[in-house]
């Protein structure tokens, strides 16, 4: 198994794009703080619980920075208890917010605006916020190139036959980065392409393999296709 191409990694983009289209995400962010709150609340979770906590959030008024920074966090953990970890996730939004008052004056969108590097660096910073967290903060809130690697790219890679050489974050992120274009609509677009295809298609059991654009690149899908009867 070798590391995938330029070619490659494009083939497969324009496969996608072509059988889903365009993926509009962030998923139902109308603002840059939307899109914040629901990368922290989305750690170990599925998408549709989020959903519910970014309701009773807007319902009680706190989707918002000032929302999270002055809503109490036993209240703000109750809001968010249908994301799971509550108590957790509900610290990690207080943290975010803080930040942002004591380092940016409370302006969100001064943080954003920095070069999306020293970003990144400052996000890795913040408590609760791990490598995807930021990358989706970087990406989707303030619309610069950093690619967002998750499961799905982990296995979707790997049943290509084409992982990164070392089966860790940095690892599969470096290689899309170093082989495409650093444009964040392309990477908006790659990340939500791969998502869609691993949650409805390439998923972790009983992956459907004969719907999947992919198939004829697809080592792991043709073998499954020779065994299915």
């Amino acid at each position: 198994m070798t590391a995938p191409t330029t070619a490659f990694l494009m083939d497969v983009y324009r496969r996608l794009f072509d059988a889903y289209g365009p993926q509009h995400w962030w998923p139902g962010a109308q603002t840059p703080i939307e899109v914040c709150i629901g990368a922290i609340l989305t750690q170990s979770a599925a998408w549709t619980n989020v959903e519910l906590a970014l309701a009773r959030l807007r319902e009680a008024g706190a989707l918002s920075l000032q929302g999270i920074h002055e809503t109490p966090q036993e209240e703000l953990a109750q809001l968010v208890h249908s994301s799971g970890y509550f108590n957790v996730k509900a610290r990690k939004l207080k943290a975010f917010a803080q930040h942002v008052y004591d380092h940016h004056g409370g302006k969100l969108d001064v943080m954003l605006a920095q070069p999306w590097q020293q970003l990144r660096e400052e996000l890795l910073g913040i408590y609760g916020i791990g490598q995807e967290t930021a990358d989706d903060i970087v990406l989707y809130a303030a619309n610069a190139p950093s690619f967002v690697v998750d499961a799905y790219t982990f296995r979707i890679l790997t049943r290509l036959g084409a992982p990164a050489p070392e089966a860790r974050y940095e690892s599969y992120r470096r290689l899309f980065m170093d082989a495409l274009p650093p444009d964040a609509q392309l990477y908006n677009e790659y990340h939500a392409l791969l998502d869609n295809l691993g949650k409805e298609v390439c998923r972790k059991r009983a992956p459907r393999c004969a719907e999947c654009p992919l198939l004829d690149l697809c080592p792991t899908g043709k073998a499954e296709a020779q065994q299915s009867p």
